[in-house]
């Protein structure tokens, strides 16, 4: 049995995998869950397993639309294994995360059969893409979004090159969990690349390294279709029941505000058509900085009439116009289309071959970039002390990883090892994140950690005290602090005193951007400002206390 080289095992995919382990952790060791959409989408499964509704998802009692029920049945599957508890819901979506790196693997292999080294170096690319990396650790529902995205982009691959019924239920399949991740937006992700089959299909190669003839055009739009009717049937198989259990106002919701109503509303505010292709190279960093991309760009032309690089074209270039077209826009739509572009970006580098000068000197420029956050985390504490909120508490010293890892990335690449200069930037990005979270643990802390209120809030309401919430209130509070009954919300300072009349020993909690200097039972930090408990009695005297400014 040969030995195995260094190059070889920077190759391997247990590397990656346990970098990304390593980086999981850290992420969530140093990083409370994030007000206010973690806290949300824990409240959100806490209020279904504790009115044991798993059909209508419901945020404080009340019915929740906004998005379809996956995410918070698979946390729930955690519970019921595990007991309740914050760690297991945590690893959901980031497991969906490690899943994609792992089919984008697979599709690699599918797509270029004859060129293995493709299948090493994308989910690397992926993963050294500091926004995927960054986003994929949070509690979302775009990394299973994702995931079925290329389970359906995958199914495609195989209805071609099987010329059979199999691969278009696998996306029928992967479009319906989509449906149930995150809505129709899966459409979105997978359909143009389903229509646009011409472009690619024909041009395909196959598992002997021949193109594949595949299914005629009738057959294949026939099977495109089952697929959006499987799919369609799954998702529907939740949203007709559970229109049914949650009354009218839900059902319009989850029907027209889940699609149609989502999308015309997009349209009244936003950001302007150009802005995903003015992010997208900050969002793809570090790559856009490292030469050996754009050497590759230039060089690997010839590729551009594969089928393989024409597919993920296909799959990339209408989310991005599609979503480029509608105003609403955030970073994280897009994160399903990283893999196409880490697969094109794989095959081109291999195209292009080995650079003929050091690669060492390639790295410079990306090494710049990460020696300037590691820089920043250094000075922030004092170049913007007072004017960020709690940035004096950064601990800089971590910032030494990030230098260690840069020192590390130099040594990788001796040898000119393609794979070790892909390895090299996506060690020195995943030694970016864990720095960053590492140094900013009690700052996230002190500015964001709403355990410890949330807490305080359960023993009080456990104590028989009712609770409310003055201002508009994202429920923040109901899984942290274990609340088994809905927090009151209070819109003004009418509604404070009606409440308290009928409330004596509630407790009302309110957000100033000044500290009360006397009065609230309990003052923290929070975001700058100060969130403040309050006694109804004392609310009752004088309602003014309340006022948000």
């Amino acid at each position: 049995m040969a030995r195995r080289t260094p190059a070889d095992l920077i190759s391997h995919p247990l590397l990656w995998t346990g970098l990304w382990l390593v980086l999981l952790a850290l992420t969530l060791f140093s990083r409370p869950l994030m007000p206010i959409d973690e806290t949300r989408y824990l409240s959100v499964a806490w209020d279904m397993w504790q009115r044991g509704d798993f059909l209508v998802p419901h945020i404080n009692g009340e019915p929740y639309s906004h998005k379809p029920p996956l995410l918070f049945w698979l946390m729930h599957t955690g519970w019921a294994a595990f007991g309740v508890n914050e760690w297991w819901p945590r690893l959901v979506a980031p497991l969906f995360g490690l899943g994609c790196l792992f089919l984008t693997r697979t599709m690699a292999l599918r797509l270029w059969p004859d060129r293995p080294e493709i299948a090493l170096l994308a989910p690397m690319i992926v993963l050294g893409s500091l926004f995927w990396t960054l986003f994929a650790t949070l509690t979302f529902f775009d990394p299973l979004l994702a995931f079925f995205a290329l389970m359906g982009i995958g199914g495609l691959i195989t209805a071609w090159q099987k010329a059979g019924w199999r691969g278009f239920i696998v996306t029928g399949i992967a479009i319906g969990l989509g449906v149930l991740a995150k809505g129709p937006a899966i459409l979105v992700h997978v359909l143009p690349a389903a229509l646009l089959a011409p472009l690619w299909a024909p041009r395909l190669i196959g598992p002997a390294g021949s193109v594949m003839a595949g299914p005629s055009w009738p057959r294949w739009y026939g099977g495109v279709l089952v697929s959006v009717v499987i799919g369609a049937a799954i998702g529907l198989a939740w949203a007709i029941p559970a229109a049914v259990a949650g009354g009218p106002e839900y059902r319009d919701a989850i029907f027209w505000g889940q699609s149609a109503g989502r999308m015309v509303e997009s349209f009244a505010h936003g950001r302007p058509w150009w802005w995903f292709a003015a992010i997208l190279p900050v969002l793809l960093l570090p790559w856009p900085a490292w030469p050996g991309t754009w050497r590759a760009v230039a060089g690997g032309r010839s590729a551009l009439s594969e089928g393989g690089i024409r597919l993920c074209l296909a799959w990339f270039v209408p989310a991005l116009l599609v979503f480029s077209a509608i105003s609403g826009k955030q970073p994280h739509y897009l994160l399903p289309e990283f893999p196409a572009l880490a697969l094109i970006l794989g095959r081109l580098l291999v195209e292009a071959g080995p650079a003929p000068a050091p690669s060492r000197r390639a790295l410079l420029l990306p090494a710049l970039i990460f020696g300037i956050i590691g820089i920043a985390l250094i000075a922030a504490p004092v170049a913007f002390a007072g004017r960020i909120v709690a940035v004096h508490l950064l601990q800089p010293a971590w910032a030494v990883l990030l230098f260690l890892a840069i020192a590390g990335a130099f040594r990788l690449v001796r040898g000119g090892r393609l794979s070790a200069s892909v390895f090299a930037l996506t060690l020195m990005s995943a030694a970016a994140v864990g720095a960053i979270h590492l140094a900013a643990r009690p700052l996230l802390a002190e500015a964001f950690d709403q355990a410890p209120l949330a807490r305080q809030l359960g023993d009080w309401q456990r104590a028989g005290s009712p609770l409310a919430h003055f201002g508009k209130y994202h429920a923040q509070f109901n899984f942290l602090g274990r609340l088994t009954a809905p927090v009151d919300i209070l819109n003004d300072l009418a509604e404070a005193a009606a409440w308290t009349a009928r409330n004596p020993t509630g407790r009302i909690i309110s957000y100033e951007s000044r500290r009360s200097p006397s009065g609230p039972v309990l003052v923290l930090p929070f975001r700058g400002k100060w969130v403040e408990v309050w006694e109804a009695t004392v609310v009752a005297r004088d309602p003014s206390v309340l006022h948000r400014d």
